[in-house]
């Protein structure tokens, strides 16, 4: 009887391949009300990267990435901002001036924020127009936003964290197990060949009758791993 190879149970899913959803329950949003928000609480989880920062305006509680150099108890404004904007504050982008770095961006008005969010990143407004702003992203290339689309001022908590070793395996493996992945990660050759397509080295070294790169057109997906499929084989008849 055969069994379900890796990429196929990583797709379907199961203890094994699944991060601790305790870790995922706090959505990040941007409330859609107006006023002063007051931080409550500064939460770490293991499913994100920098610490998480709950906050509290009227009635409704939220939850936004910490920026550096938060602490419980701050306060922040959300909305039209008179003056000059201080760290934390939640605005639109038509609103920022040139050169301030922000994070947490809407890709369209009123989604909450999806863009850079991991820690230690920014983005920083480089050209504005009149219905839309250019921000520089992390990896260095310009993207366009509606002026509409809101940002949290300042950088996202965490810087480093990459910086620091693993000193002990046991620190390593709880903290992939925690984001859902097959920890430790190795070579698909040096897997059995019941693991992976292309385990034990078949496909490393298609001569002496051994199974190809190619995948079957009809392989299911955690088997269509190798070499694209050519759109013809063998000699072309005259």
């Amino acid at each position: 009887m055969g069994k379900r190879i890796i990429q196929q149970a990583r797709g379907r899913g199961g203890p094994r391949y699944l991060a601790k959803r305790k870790a995922y329950n706090k959505r990040i949003e941007y409330p859609n009300k107006e006023g002063v928000a007051k931080v409550i609480k500064l939460i770490g989880t293991a499913g994100h990267t920098a610490p998480l920062a709950k906050l509290q305006i009227d009635d409704v509680a939220f939850y936004i990435p910490a920026f550096k150099n938060m602490s419980e108890g701050y306060e922040i404004k959300i909305g039209k901002i008179e003056g000059e904007p201080k760290e934390g504050d939640i605005a639109r982008l038509g609103e920022l001036g040139i050169g301030e770095r922000i994070y947490n961006i809407e890709v369209r008005p009123g989604d909450g924020g999806k863009l850079i969010r991991a820690a230690g990143s920014y983005g920083i407004i480089t050209k504005k127009e009149r219905a839309r702003i250019s921000v520089m992203m992390p990896s260095k290339k310009e993207k366009w936003f509606d002026r509409n689309c809101r940002a949290t001022k300042g950088i996202i908590a965490g810087h480093g964290r990459l910086e620091k070793p693993y000193f002990k395996a046991g620190k390593k493996y709880y903290e992939m197990k925690a984001k859902g992945k097959l920890w430790p990660r190795t070579s698909a050759l040096k897997m059995n060949v019941i693991d992976h397509p292309f385990g034990s080295g078949r496909g490393k070294n298609i001569s002496h009758g051994q199974k190809g790169k190619i995948p079957k057109r009809n392989a299911p997906p955690g088997a269509r791993v190798g070499t694209l499929r050519p759109s013809r084989t063998g000699r072309r008849k005259k």
